[in-house]
Protein backbone atom coordinates (compact mmCIF):
# COMPACT_ATOMS: atom_id res chain seq x y z
CA UNK A 1 0.00 0.00 0.00
CA UNK A 2 2.70 2.48 0.92
CA UNK A 3 4.81 1.71 -2.12
CA UNK A 4 2.06 2.62 -4.21
CA UNK A 5 1.02 5.64 -2.41
CA UNK A 6 4.26 6.61 -3.13
CA UNK A 7 4.18 6.04 -6.61
CA UNK A 8 1.02 7.89 -7.27
CA UNK A 9 2.57 10.97 -5.16
CA UNK A 10 5.39 10.71 -7.64
CA UNK A 11 3.53 10.87 -10.44
CA UNK A 12 1.09 13.78 -8.96
CA UNK A 13 4.54 16.21 -8.49
CA UNK A 14 6.01 15.31 -11.92
CA UNK A 15 2.21 16.17 -13.35
CA UNK A 16 2.52 19.17 -11.41
CA UNK A 17 5.19 20.36 -12.95
CA UNK A 18 5.04 19.50 -16.49
CA UNK A 19 1.18 20.21 -17.05
CA UNK A 20 1.55 23.66 -16.81
CA UNK A 21 4.40 24.03 -19.58
CA UNK A 22 2.07 21.66 -21.96
CA UNK A 23 -0.56 24.09 -20.95
CA UNK A 24 0.33 27.54 -20.99
CA UNK A 25 -0.43 29.31 -24.50
CA UNK A 26 1.34 31.20 -26.29
CA UNK A 27 1.48 35.28 -26.05
CA UNK A 28 1.96 37.43 -29.36
CA UNK A 29 4.64 39.56 -29.28
CA UNK A 30 4.56 43.20 -30.48
CA UNK A 31 4.90 42.31 -34.39
CA UNK A 32 1.85 39.99 -33.98
CA UNK A 33 4.50 36.90 -34.07
CA UNK A 34 4.41 34.36 -31.63
CA UNK A 35 6.84 35.20 -28.68
CA UNK A 36 9.05 33.11 -26.75
CA UNK A 37 7.24 31.66 -23.19
CA UNK A 38 10.38 31.56 -21.37
CA UNK A 39 12.65 34.13 -22.81
CA UNK A 40 15.26 35.98 -20.86
CA UNK A 41 15.69 39.44 -19.61
CA UNK A 42 19.13 39.86 -21.62
CA UNK A 43 16.43 39.72 -25.15
CA UNK A 44 14.16 41.85 -23.58
CA UNK A 45 17.16 44.53 -22.69
CA UNK A 46 18.35 44.03 -26.29
CA UNK A 47 14.91 45.08 -27.68
CA UNK A 48 14.62 47.95 -25.62
CA UNK A 49 17.54 49.44 -26.16
CA UNK A 50 16.38 49.45 -29.74
CA UNK A 51 13.67 51.24 -29.38
CA UNK A 52 14.81 53.37 -27.36
CA UNK A 53 18.43 54.03 -29.60
CA UNK A 54 18.04 52.17 -33.33
CA UNK A 55 21.50 53.28 -34.26
CA UNK A 56 23.44 51.79 -30.86
CA UNK A 57 25.85 49.90 -31.66
CA UNK A 58 27.48 47.05 -29.08
CA UNK A 59 30.98 47.39 -27.49
CA UNK A 60 31.56 44.21 -28.27
CA UNK A 61 30.57 41.11 -30.08
CA UNK A 62 30.75 37.53 -27.84
CA UNK A 63 33.65 35.30 -28.55
CA UNK A 64 31.61 32.21 -29.04
CA UNK A 65 27.70 32.25 -29.67
CA UNK A 66 25.70 28.91 -29.09
CA UNK A 67 24.36 27.67 -32.13
CA UNK A 68 20.78 27.16 -30.45
CA UNK A 69 18.67 28.48 -27.38
CA UNK A 70 18.88 24.47 -26.39
CA UNK A 71 22.72 25.05 -26.79
CA UNK A 72 22.37 28.40 -24.59
CA UNK A 73 20.03 26.74 -21.90
CA UNK A 74 22.33 23.62 -21.54
CA UNK A 75 26.01 26.03 -21.50
CA UNK A 76 23.65 28.08 -18.23
CA UNK A 77 22.24 24.99 -16.79
CA UNK A 78 26.27 23.54 -16.93
CA UNK A 79 27.53 26.62 -15.23
CA UNK A 80 24.94 26.38 -12.31
CA UNK A 81 25.96 22.93 -11.66
CA UNK A 82 29.35 23.39 -11.61
CA UNK A 83 28.74 26.36 -9.64
CA UNK A 84 26.30 24.41 -7.28
CA UNK A 85 29.41 21.68 -7.05
CA UNK A 86 31.24 24.23 -6.23
CA UNK A 87 29.62 25.33 -3.26
CA UNK A 88 28.65 22.15 -1.83
CA UNK A 89 32.66 21.34 -2.01
CA UNK A 90 33.38 24.50 0.13
CA UNK A 91 30.86 23.88 2.72
CA UNK A 92 31.53 19.94 2.84
CA UNK A 93 34.88 20.61 3.59
CA UNK A 94 34.52 23.69 5.86
CA UNK A 95 32.11 21.44 7.61
CA UNK A 96 34.44 18.60 8.17
CA UNK A 97 36.79 20.83 8.73
CA UNK A 98 35.51 22.17 12.18
CA UNK A 99 34.38 18.65 13.26
CA UNK A 100 37.72 17.60 12.98
CA UNK A 101 38.86 20.86 15.10
CA UNK A 102 35.87 20.11 17.46
CA UNK A 103 37.52 16.13 18.13
CA UNK A 104 41.10 17.13 18.15
CA UNK A 105 39.97 20.09 21.21
CA UNK A 106 37.94 16.80 22.58
CA UNK A 107 41.04 14.49 22.21
CA UNK A 108 43.15 17.01 23.91
CA UNK A 109 40.55 17.84 27.21
CA UNK A 110 40.14 13.99 27.50
CA UNK A 111 43.80 13.60 27.71
CA UNK A 112 44.26 16.60 30.04
CA UNK A 113 41.98 15.11 32.41
CA UNK A 114 43.36 11.88 32.23
CA UNK A 115 46.83 13.40 33.05
CA UNK A 116 44.95 15.28 35.94
CA UNK A 117 43.76 11.90 37.05
CA UNK A 118 46.69 10.08 37.12
CA UNK A 119 48.07 12.79 39.77
CA UNK A 120 45.79 12.53 42.38
CA UNK A 121 44.27 15.39 44.23
CA UNK A 122 46.20 18.40 44.11
CA UNK A 123 47.09 19.60 48.24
Amino acid sequence: MKRHQNLLLLIAVVLLAALPLWLVERPLGPDGQPAEIFGGADSQAQALITRIAPDYQPWFQPLLEPASGEIASLLFALQAALGAGFIGYYLGCARTREKLRREQRRGEAAARREDEDQEGPAC
